[in-house]
Order: C-alpha cells, then structure tokens, then sequence
C-alpha cells in the first residue's frame, strides 16, 4: 500500500507558466541560473535565490534561505503565483521527441520514507541534504518535487490514460529544450478518490531521481514535529511533494564518464591493463554507442574502441556487482586509472546521454585523456538494486526529460 495524497499547490497562473517554469536546482550552473533569473517571474529566483544577492554571499549561507523566502512570499502576494481552494492531484504529461510519459502529482509519506517502503538506491552527500533541509525549513515549502516511481500497473496505466483523455489541461507550454509539458487538474472528488485507491493498490514507489529532496523533507518533518505540541501526523510537513510514474513510461539515458589523464600510463601500458579484464576492439562505427549489457565505448587519442567485460570480471548474481557502473569503476577506474572516490575525485566529470557521445569526444579532443561510453542502466536493475536495500554507486542513472520547478510548491503549513 502506498499513500500519496491530494494537496493545496501554489502554481502558476496559466498565462505565466513558461516564464515561471525554469530546470530544476541542481542541474544548472551558477551563470545558467542568472540567465533564468532575468526574467522576473523566474522560479529561479526561489530554488536558486542566490543570484539575487551579492556575488560574495556563500551560496550555501543563511541569507539565501531567507532570500528564497522572501521571493517565494512576493510571487504569491503579486499574483504570479496563486493557491489552490482545495487539495487537488495533478496528470503531469511531457513530451520529448518520440517519448512521452505521464504520472502524477500528489504528496508523498515522510513515514513511508522513513520506513522504507518507499525505496532508495543511492547515498546521499551531508553538503546537498543540509542545503536542501534548511531551505525547505527557511521557505516553509517543498519548492523541488521528488522523482518516484512503481511497478508498472495496467490498471493504473488506464486510470492515468483515460484521465488525460478527459480533463482540460492547465498548462501546455514547450520548454527551452523543446520538451512539451501538459497538466491537467484533477478536481473532482471520485476522480481523486479513484487516484488515492490506485495509490493504495500499489505495494511501494521508489525514488527514481530526488534522494536528497526526499531526504531533507524528512529531516524537516522531525524539526516541526518536534516544536508542535499538537501534533497529529496529517499536518501537512508529514508529506512531500512528489511527481510519481509506472516505471514503464520513463526513459533513463546512459549516464557517461570522462577522465582528465591516464594516471602515468602511456597509451600502450593502459590497454595493456585493459586486457586483463576486457576484451578490446577498433570501433566500426564512430561514435560509438554501447548496444547492450557489459559493452562500453571507449574515445582514445581520437579513436573509438568497444570494451566487453569478460564474464568472469564481476559477480554476475550480484545486482550492483553486476551493473556496467560498476564494472567500469572496480575493474578500470579504480584500479587502472586510481579513481578510488568518483564523488569527489576532479580527475572524473559525469556526462548526461542528452548531451550525446559528440560532447565526449569534444572534451578528449580539448586535453582530457580517455571517454567511456556507458549502456543505460534499466528501471529494473534499479528496483532489484532498492529491493534487496542495496546501494547503485553515483551517477548510474540519468533520467530524461527533467521535471520542471515552479508548476508546483507545496507549503508545509
């Protein structure tokens, strides 16, 4: 049983939306960010309020909790953004290119987080989960929506397919990067109380993307339950906001590698290494783009080699063991190349799919010394991975097309 419930959004009104839509926090730079911020509408200037601010204010510092507060409280009050009447649920539709995929907007458990049944498959880092914490604290809002997912349900499948069907949409804008977003409202109360039944019949969601955004509602749940003497567990700070999917309508891209120098070793010395662990090939194709499970690409000196893992490389009944993450960390980064700590080592940097296999080569060609090439890891390599409480190491998944911030805020009082 998964509870997920209706809430009261503060949303855009419709004829500001694509201005007031932007990324979400975390996936652009400090300079992006000011570019979104010239608009004044910008959700940006709450999730990433530093840009209003002096340029030598620490961005993790108490001035721009306070400052996103600030900004958050002027949109509601100027009419940028307004507040539902009533809890509602949303349809979230989005578009890119061929893919489409359509899931639910409601608010999520902190118990159920808490109790894991609903499952994570990452670490998160005490910097991110603290900045996250004391600006949903400062805001009093979730401002960010976390990224669940379930196993797909035709039923459910229906439900969501034949509400898109019927509702009117609130919003239908297409984004810089030409995604499509549509929302539709869900009012009525059979309609809701039809979503919260599906909900119930579903045994547990799973944090696709949003570890740390989940995490920091939790640790804010502690801190207002702790200073409510009434405290009854439906207060609204028990519940996150939260942008749900079947795990069949999402689309992970391969989530690529690429390493500054090759720890000392000439060229001929590295793939001499190589080949203890991987069976090594001239590409065919340029570039090349792994084609299934344990197949890498790898950009050398302006050449495309594909690396197999060779099958008694790594524990193929382990779930994590057995992801081509994994295999590329503990048989050739960690070992060959001396990446012990990919989370924090600058000799790697992480490359999305969306930026393609060009943008590898490009930084290779710029001085860098060698670029991998990953297949993608599955939805349900990642729920076995949650299932059994393990953890996938960083980077393993990169989800596509993002959610966007500022279509809703869910206020914790």
């Amino acid at each position: 049983m998964s509870v997920v419930k209706p809430f009261r959004a503060v949303r855009p009104k419709p004829d500001l939306v694509e201005n007031v839509s932007c990324p979400p926090y975390d996936v652009v730079s400090y300079e992006e960010a000011k570019e979104f911020g010239k608009l004044p509408e910008s959700f940006m200037h709450v999730i990433r309020a530093e840009i209003d601010l002096p340029p030598d204010v620490p961005h993790y510092g108490e001035p721009v909790y306070e400052k996103a507060r600030e900004n958050l409280e002027k949109m509601i009050k100027s009419g940028i953004l307004v507040i539902e009447d009533k809890p509602a649920y949303y349809i979230y539709w989005q578009k890119m290119a061929d893919h489409t995929q359509t899931g639910i907007v409601g608010c999520a458990s902190v118990d159920e987080y808490q109790s894991g049944a609903i499952k994570k498959h990452e670490l998160t880092r005490q910097d991110k989960e603290d900045d996250r914490a004391k600006h949903v604290h400062t805001v009093g809002a979730n401002t960010g929506p976390v990224f669940l997912t379930f196993k797909a349900d035709r039923d459910f499948n229906e439900l969501l397919e034949e509400l898109k069907n019927r509702l009117f949409p609130l919003y239908d804008f297409t984004d810089e990067n030409g995604v499509q977003h549509k929302v539709f409202p869900v009012y009525e109360q059979k309609d809701i109380e039809k979503i919260k039944k599906a909900f119930e019949k579903i045994p547990a969601l799973y944090i696709a993307d949003g570890h740390h955004r989940a995490a920091s509602a939790s640790r804010v749940r502690e801190i207002m339950k702790s200073q409510n003497s009434n405290h009854t567990g439906e207060e609204e700070y028990n519940y996150f906001l939260s942008v749900i999917f079947p795990h069949s309508q999402l689309q992970v891209l391969d989530y690529n590698r690429v390493v500054k120098d090759l720890n000392g070793l000439s060229e001929e010395e590295f793939i001499k290494k190589l080949e203890e662990a991987f069976e090594i090939e001239r590409a065919s194709v340029a570039p090349y783009k792994p084609a299934k499970k344990h197949e890498f690409g790898m950009y050398l000196s302006g050449k495309w080699y594909v690396l197999h893992a060779k099958e008694n490389s790594f524990d193929a009944a382990d779930p994590v063991a057995r992801l081509d993450v994994s295999i590329l960390q503990k048989n050739l980064l960690e070992p060959i190349l001396g990446i012990e700590n990919p989370r924090k080592d600058p000799r790697i940097d992480f490359i999305g799919g969306i930026r393609g296999l060009k943008t590898l080569e490009e930084r290779v060609d710029r001085g860098w010394a060698v670029a991998f090439a990953l297949y993608p890891t599955s939805l349900e390599d990642l729920m076995e991975v949650a299932d059994m409480g393990m953890v996938m190491p960083p980077k393993s998944t990169w989800f596509e097309p993002k959610l966007r911030s500022g279509l809703f805020v869910h206020l914790l009082k």
